[in-house]
């Protein structure tokens, strides 16, 4: 027992550890999908791979959209936050659609099409893509990739302008803006606050004040004072709309930047892979790299002289440029805000699945639901539908009877009739007065049953209890069909509600794509096989039941029909032995006894006797006869068939509350 209990141990040490997840957004997905995604939901391929988006999308970077009007610098100012030329400039809106700037191990350029088509080209390309004065109205957007640090944790979106002659553009950008984590507007110094930037703030940037960042371009074209000025007058009449507002010199940064160390050493060795790549001699002398020895050479004396020169002035140049305020402002209040954002956004969607799940699974309750209904509802109908198959044919079942019974006087006063008198004669034994013996005669009037007389008026003559008994069977048989079809009609009513709830759930599909496919299956199956899984219990027992009706009937025609005039003969026979055995009573001692004519009512006494009257009135119209006996039946296997049905259905729709139950704790573990 000892061991066993160490290697209980062991197992669930091994096996059974709670998973632990990290502290992040990240691991708060892996717990939620580790959850929702366990086989007892039957997870759909649309949930497990929104989860792997949701992972996928809690590691990508910061998003920061760059915003303004026609010619307030974007290209320019990217390219300085970059160090890099990689966006064209111009004089007209050459930024025609939207450029995601985002971090890859090489530079290149993705262009998706509005056909869901993509294509990658160098980044030189870039402004055959984004000149609006070229075709590029099959293009959807482009993606940019650079192997540059900065992107590694912020992900930009250079966007139309918003006075861009094209209003897909601008409406491309107003949805952006709802999505990415910062805003930067940018706008030149001369153009801020004018009415016409006022109107396009009040209609795109209303409500983004916590993530956005006012950008004056072109400060190194004003006096410091001039500059303190406008960022005053900026502050005050658009404070709705920023959190803070910066001066910069998009120029002075990108100049700054170029020349810095690190840029000229990137520039000089990316110069170089490219020479390196485009070498006619790679591929022929690929063992002996003598022939790019020069390239090298002029390589290694670039980076002597980039080592050397003087970068003090670069340096001042790029603190005057304020460049480095955007990246602080980026770094201390964008990212916090968007770490947060994001989060509280996933959870969200974290929630939203769950409502989703919830929905789902209360849509397929709802089958479930209306089920059961169906059956709590319909029990109290069929078993009034039951007694009324009774109260319809009790009075057939009267009128029966009474046919019966009116036979029955008929064969007791046909026999009766044919109770007759003759002249017959009896002897005595007399002692004289020597004490002999004497015998005598005497004549009196003794009865017979012409037996004869009585079948041929019941049965030869004019078939007269033929015909009513054949009537009389004809009409309890029109009372068994009926019945029998009347049990029939009570099923129909609880198989006509389920058929009328089967129509609408056969084909049922789940409402969203994260809805589980093999739930719905199975409840399509359910619903398809409700014959089996639910009626049929209810049929068969209707049809035992109604073959029951038909055996009692059969037996009851079978001992009532069958043998009739062997029974009317017995019971003539019985009266005949009756009323012999009167005669030799009375010849024994006329004095002590009377010969009279058997009454009508002891006749029939004795025809129901013989015709097992008592047992026809019994099946018939007794508190208990055959007809209340199986309605009572039905009654109680319809009810005992119910019960277990509820509950058979009862267990399938708790099977849906647990898992909606354990969602919404799911759900409510989220902490929103």
């Amino acid at each position: 027992m000892k061991h066993l209990r160490a290697i209980v141990k062991e197992y669930k040490e091994q096996f059974l550890q709670e998973e632990v997840f990290e502290n992040s957004i990240n691991g708060e997905i892996k717990r939620i999908q580790k959850a929702l995604l366990n086989e007892k939901f039957l997870p759909s391929v649309g949930l497990k791979t929104l989860f792997k988006k949701l992972l996928r999308r809690s590691k990508y970077p910061m998003e920061i959209a760059i915003v303004g009007q026609f010619s307030s610098g974007k290209s320019t100012f990217l390219n300085a936050l970059l160090s890099k030329d990689v966006l064209p400039t111009g004089i007209t809106p050459v930024t025609s659609k939207v450029n995601f700037i985002n971090y890859g191990e090489e530079y290149k350029l993705k262009v998706n099409y509005n056909n869901g088509a993509n294509e990658y080209h160098s980044l030189e390309m870039i402004s055959e893509f984004t000149d609006q004065r070229k075709a590029v109205k099959d293009i959807k957007y482009l993606t940019l990739y650079a192997p540059m640090d900065i992107l590694k944790d912020i992900s930009f979106v250079d966007t139309p302008g918003l006075n861009s002659q094209s209003l897909e553009d601008t409406l491309t950008t107003k949805k952006i803006l709802r999505d990415v984590d910062g805003i930067i507007w940018l706008t030149l110094i001369d153009n801020a606050g004018k009415e016409s930037e006022a109107e396009v703030l009040n209609e795109y940037l209303e409500n983004f004040k916590e993530k956005s960042l006012c950008v004056l371009n072109q400060k190194d074209k004003f006096t410091p004072a001039e500059v303190d000025t406008t960022v005053s007058y900026i502050k005050d009449r658009f404070s709705i709309f920023f959190s803070h507002v910066i001066p910069i010199s998009a120029k002075q940064a990108l100049d700054s930047r170029v020349n810095q160390k690190e840029v000229l050493i990137e520039t000089a060795l990316n110069s170089l892979q490219k020479k390196f790549k485009s070498s006619s001699n790679l591929n022929k002398y690929a063992d002996n790299l003598s022939f790019f020895q020069d390239d090298f050479a002029d390589f290694s004396k670039t980076i002597e002289n980039i080592s050397k020169q003087n970068s003090s002035n670069d340096e001042k140049i790029m603190k005057d440029s304020n460049i480095g305020d955007v990246l602080n402002f980026i770094e201390n209040t964008i990212r916090p805000q968007a770490i947060d954002s994001k989060a509280f956004s996933i959870k969200k969607e974290l929630n939203s699945i769950c409502v989703i799940l919830k929905q789902e699974y209360g849509t397929i309750l709802g089958v479930y639901e209306s089920l059961l209904e169906i059956l709590v509802n319909k029990e109290k109908e069929i078993l009034e539908a039951f007694d009324e198959v009774y109260a319809k044919h009790s009075k057939a079942l009267a009128l029966t009877f009474e046919q019966i019974d009116s036979i029955m006087q008929i064969i007791a006063d046909t026999i009766y009739e044919n109770v007759k008198t003759k002249n017959a004669v009896r002897y005595e034994t007399h002692k004289t007065l020597f004490n002999k013996e004497q015998i005598k005669s005497y004549e009196y009037e003794t009865l017979f049953v012409d037996s004869e007389a009585i079948m041929q008026k019941l049965f030869y003559e004019n078939a007269l209890i033929d015909k009513q008994i054949k009537a009389t069977i004809a009409h309890l048989r029109s009372t068994e069909l009926q019945s029998s079809e009347d049990f029939t009609k009570v099923f129909q009513i609880l198989k006509s509600a389920v058929k009328s709830w089967q129509e609408p759930y056969e084909l049922i599909k789940k409402n969203r794509e994260i809805g589980s496919d093999l739930e719905f299956a199975n409840t399509r199956q359910f619903v398809a096989k409700v014959y089996e899984n639910i009626i049929l219990s209810y049929h068969s027992a209707i049809l035992g039941n109604i073959s029951a009706l038909h055996k009692k009937f059969a037996f009851f025609n079978g001992a009532f029909s069958y043998s009739y005039t062997e029974v009317a003969q017995q019971s003539v026979l019985l009266v005949k032995e009756k009323i012999d055995k009167h005669i030799k009573v009375y010849e024994s001692d006329p004095l002590k006894y009377s010969l009279n004519i058997p009454s009508s009512s002891s006749i029939l006494e004795t025809v129901k006797k013989n015709f097992k009257f008592e047992k026809m009135e019994i099946f018939l119209v007794s508190r208990r006869n055959y007809l209340y006996k199986t309605v009572e039946t039905s009654k109680e296997q319809f009810s005992q068939i119910n019960a277990e049905q509820i509950d058979y259905v009862v267990a399938k729709k708790q099977v849906f509350l647990d898992k909606i139950k354990e969602i919404k704790e799911i759900q409510k573990s989220l902490g929103l």
